[in-house]
């Protein structure tokens, strides 16, 4: 659905003004066999997504045989197209364990950060604030708990956030009556949004080092709005009509 929403509003943009997306001095000049040929460079990754997705969606996989699942697809259909080399595997695999072992030691910091958290009563004293003390409906926490993520992502990536946050937020999104699935959901947009709003966006940095050195901070930081306006679009329908995120799951898990 957010690709959907991408899609209209870059070609609604370029038809309102042109001059945004212009076509390509030789695109008409291009073969049709050059045209096939590039469109089935791009059905590769998708074929590897699929192998990997398909298993654990329908319950044949773990996540963890998933992701091993897809990263020998993709080892394979790199020997295929005679691009894996010795080089590449160690380089692959040295970084694939130093990133691994990273997230190990984050994952370990967050159980006993969790355990010692919850074993203080922190997660009910919590909840009881807001509920009960400050009278907050489910609905305005929700929202205070998004604009949280919102404010940590200007200086956190995605896995700090949920370090610190998971053990406090999931116990309460469960007491207030939603659906965690769903709220996972939420929680990916609102991460990726925070990704794109200054000062820290780490997205902003990204696209940053890969623009011409003529584009500057400043001009990715406007280009972003419009963009971060679909998200917030997108994250308010899903918050209004859940079944938008669970209807897959849902007709999925129930067969």
């Amino acid at each position: 659905m957010m690709a959907a929403m991408f899609v209209f509003y870059i070609w609604l943009r370029c038809r309102l003004q042109p001059k945004l997306g212009p076509a390509l001095p030789d695109a008409g000049d291009v073969p049709r066999a050059e045209k096939i040929r590039l469109l089935g460079a791009g059905l590769l990754p998708l074929m590897i997504f699929a192998v990997m997705m398909v298993p654990f969606v329908n319950g044949w996989t773990s996540l963890v045989e998933s992701s091993a699942i897809g990263a020998l697809a993709a080892f394979f259909a790199a020997v295929a197209k005679r691009r894996m080399s010795w080089q590449v595997f160690e380089t692959s695999v040295r970084q694939t364990l130093g990133i691994s072992c990273m997230f190990m030691w984050i994952i370990l910091a967050a159980l006993g950060f969790g355990a010692v958290f919850d074993g203080l009563g922190a997660v009910s004293a919590i909840e009881d604030l807001f509920t009960e003390q400050l009278g907050l409906s489910p609905w305005v926490i929700l929202i205070l708990m998004q604009l949280s993520f919102i404010l940590m992502g200007t200086f956190l990536d995605d896995t700090a956030m949920l370090v610190i946050v998971a053990p406090l937020y999931v116990p309460l999104v469960g007491a207030l009556g939603f659906d965690l699935i769903w709220y996972g959901v939420l929680y990916t947009i609102t991460t990726q949004i925070a990704y794109m709003t200054p000062p820290f966006g780490y997205n902003l940095f990204l696209m940053r080092a890969m623009a011409p050195p003529e584009i500057t901070l400043r001009d990715i930081y406007i280009s972003i709005i419009p963009f971060v306006g679909v998200m917030v679009l997108a994250l308010s329908l899903i918050m209004l009509f859940p079944q938008i995120a669970l209807w897959l799951p849902e007709y999925v898990y129930d067969k």
